[in-house]
Parts: C-alpha cells; structure tokens; sequence
C-alpha cells in the first residue's frame, strides 16, 4: 500500500511516443516509473510525423524540446491542392507570423527520430526502469495497488498503471473493453531519398494533394535528405485493421484521374507499409480506479488533422502537471487529469469523426466543396477550442461558448479563463474568391 512516506509508483505499459512521453512525466513529479514494452527492444519504426506547436510546447514540459527541434524541419506553410487540376485551394503561413502568434513552428520529423529524441531524456532518468519482451494480458485492482500480468504468467505491481499500449491497448480492453471500428480508409506510407523526390514537389511544407476517394501527402524529413510521402484512399475491399506490406499496383488503380504532377510521386518508393485504419467511439471516461489510458489507446485518431503524437504528448504532459495534486489512495487514483483530457479529447474526437464524414464528402465534391473542405479542416478546430495549434499544453479543457478553463493539478478548482487560440491567416488561391473578389474563407487572427 502506498505511504505518505514512500515514493510513488506508477506502470506504464507501452513504450512509444505516448508510453516514452508518460513515463518521463511521472518520473518528473517524483514517480518511480517501471516501462513495460511487448517489443524485443526500445524503438520506433514508420516514416513522418507533422507536430504543431502544441507538441513542441509539451515536449519543452518534458525537457526534450531542444533534442527534438535539432531533428525536426519548420515548414514555411500548410498547403492543399487540388488533384485532380493541380491548382492550389489553400495555403496557411507557419513561418514567424505564425511562430509569434503560437509561439512555436510547425515542425515535420520522422517518427524514430522524435522517439529518440525523448528517450534520451528518459534513459538521463535514474526513475525510469525499462522491461521488453512484456506482453501484457490482464490487469487486476484492488485498496492496496493494481498488477499487471504478462505473457508468461509474471506479475508487476504498483499505485497505477497507465495504458499507453495503442490502439489495440490490453488495458484499454481491460478497463472499457469496447470494440474499434475499422474505418475502409487505407494509409500507405514510404520514405524516398531527395535524389529521387521529383525536383518541382521538393517543397517545405506538408502538401496535401486531395481528389475523389484519395489523397497524397509529402513534406521534408531529416534536413531535406528525405521525403515523406503518404496515400490513402477509400478501400473497394473488406478491411482488416492491421500493418502489412504494400503494393505499387494497388496504390496505383486507386489513383486514376489524379493529375500527372502528384501522380508522379507513386513510382518513387521501391517499398511500401500499408495500414488499414480504425477508431472508436469517443468515451466520457478513461480513468477506473488505479488505471488510466492515454493517447490512442484512449483516443485514437485518423491521420486528417496530424494530431495523434502531438494529442499523446499533451496527455503525457497533463498527467505529470496533475500528479503533485494526485491522490493515491486506498480507493482510487484521482487527479484532474481525467476532467481535463476527456472533456478536451471527447470534443477533438468527435470532431475528427466528423472530418471522416467530410472527407467521404470530399471524394464526390466539386472545387467549392473542397475549399469548404479545407475551411473545416484549418479553421473550424482553433475557432471552436480545439487546441490543435494551442501553446498552452496541459489541462487546457475548452467549455461551451469557447471559454478555456485551465486545470490541473492543484489549480483544478480555480477556472482561470483563457483566451482561446484564433487560427493562422488562410490564403486561399485566385480562383477560390467570390465575385466581390473577397476571400470566402479567409481570416485573419487579431
């Protein structure tokens, strides 16, 4: 049983970017951390990842902002396209405007290469214990502590466990034990080298190329020595969520009709990963007794908005703010972690099921259709409390009427009321303006 007297404990089960994130915020607020990781060893695989300034900020909390900056390339705009014509729809500026406004850039970075950047300062932990080769199967609870049971039958005790395990998370199945939902949306993912990126698409930014039933996306990784680039498209097939090997041919027949200019990038790769994606229903509560789950094993996300690691380090970073005013007691874990992250993550969640359906939109739209597309997708989140480009990381919970209440910790009954965060400036192509000229769909933040 934990004393007033003795250092915490806490369990985290996963050791990705929300498991890495987690632990090394425990350990900050004087939690010893055991890591447990069903893989052979500590690592990350996959290709490009977007941050917004939300993830920086909640990395500098974390202490591995700098690591991770020195390995990430700021992108001088967000732009969409149109696929099928190759004419731009719109383009946000993440360039110093934008750096001021939210008080960091807009960041691409290879998913190994944010990993490392915060298990460095985990590894610099001495609360910090790692165990790989642990697949955990069950969780049991009671007054005294909560356990964890691997594989092999071995158990693992301490005051908490937090789930960090994923999308298909064992404590997550344990704790709610609800179904995900296999969305048809199919994501492949490759990295070329820049010798072989087409020299009129080497651009700095994210650029999303969007047509019927498809996108494509690519952006600069590691210095501009690669590229990122990703397609997905609306599976004609019956979906089985999972990771597999892809092929050009398949991407290829689901890309018919996209202008040569983007279609172009689908015989770079010489491999490709698939994904079969899928989500969940958002829940009202994550946190039962001694356990709590954080990132996609409590929320996870389709790719349209590039939030899932940046929404996992916020959790990671909220938790850690509410653990000094934490309770581990006989009964329970309480902490204003919970209020805050789900009242937040139930908005952003659903929000994102509404982008699936725009997208499903999206696929059978004209120009004007997608322009309101894009406005959906950049405007509507920051202008209605999501805080997807939001410096203010941890127990930020937006309320109705846009209010921003911070809590966390011992602050989590004093509602301070913040401003909300207003969207960049969008810029939107010539032929994307009403016939007064003005912008349809421009705002500019004050």
């Amino acid at each position: 049983m934990h004393t007033s007297n003795a250092r915490r404990s806490a369990i985290v089960v996963g050791g990705g970017i929300g498991g890495l994130a987690a632990a090394l915020a425990l350990a900050r607020a004087d939690v010893r951390v055991l890591l447990l990781e069903q893989a052979p060893q500590i690592g990350e695989i996959g290709a490009g990842i977007q941050l917004g300034p939300n993830a920086f900020t909640a990395l500098d909390a974390l202490g591995a902002g700098e690591a991770a900056r020195n390995r990430a390339v700021f992108t001088d705009s967000l732009t969409l396209m149109d696929a099928t014509s190759a004419k731009p729809v719109a383009r946000i500026e993440t360039s110093e405007r934008f750096r001021e406004r939210f008080g960091n850039p807009y960041g691409v970075i290879h998913r190994a290469d944010i990993h490392l950047s915060i298990l460095e300062a985990v590894k610099d932990n001495p609360l910090i214990q790692f165990r790989t080769d642990t697949q955990i199967k069950s969780l049991e609870q009671n007054e005294q502590g909560v356990t964890v049971i691997d594989q092999h039958g071995e158990r693992y005790g301490a005051d908490a466990v937090i789930g960090c395990d994923g999308g298909k998370s064992a404590v997550r199945a344990a704790l709610i034990g609800d179904e995900p939902r296999v969305t048809g949306h199919v994501v492949y993912r490759a990295v070329v080298d820049v010798e072989n990126m087409p020299k009129d698409l080497q651009i700095n930014a994210p650029v999303v190329w969007a047509g019927p039933h498809c996108h494509l996306v690519h952006y600069p990784l590691r210095g501009g020595r690669q590229y990122n680039l990703v397609v997905t498209f609306h599976s004609r097939e019956q979906e089985v969520w999972g990771v597999r090997d892809g092929s050009k041919e398949e991407v290829i027949s689901y890309f018919e009709g996209i202008d040569a200019l983007p279609r172009q990038m689908l015989d770079r790769p010489t491999s490709w990963k698939r994904w079969a994606t899928a989500d969940r229903d958002p829940v009202e509560r994550w946190s039962f007794g001694r356990a709590t789950i954080l990132g996609d094993a409590a929320h996870p996300m389709t790719q349209y908005v590039a939030q899932g690691a940046c929404q996992a380090l916020e959790d990671a970073v909220t938790l850690g703010v509410a653990v000094p005013g934490a309770w581990i007691g006989s009964c329970a874990m309480r902490c204003g972690w919970g209020v805050a992250r789900s009242s937040s993550m139930t908005r952003c969640s659903g929000f994102m099921v509404g982008v699936l359906r725009i997208v499903s939109i999206l696929a059978r739209s004209e120009p004007l259709v997608r322009l309101r597309f894009a406005w959906v997708l950049v405007v509507v989140p920051s202008r209605f409390g999501l805080s997807l480009f939001s410096r203010r990381y941890a127990g930020v919970a937006p309320v109705r009427g846009g209010t921003y209440f911070l809590r966390s910790g011992k602050e989590s009954r004093q509602r301070k009321p913040l401003k909300p965060p207003m969207p960049a400036t969008v810029h939107l192509a010539p032929s994307m303006v009403n016939g007064s000229g003005a912008s349809v769909a421009s705002h500019h933040p004050s």
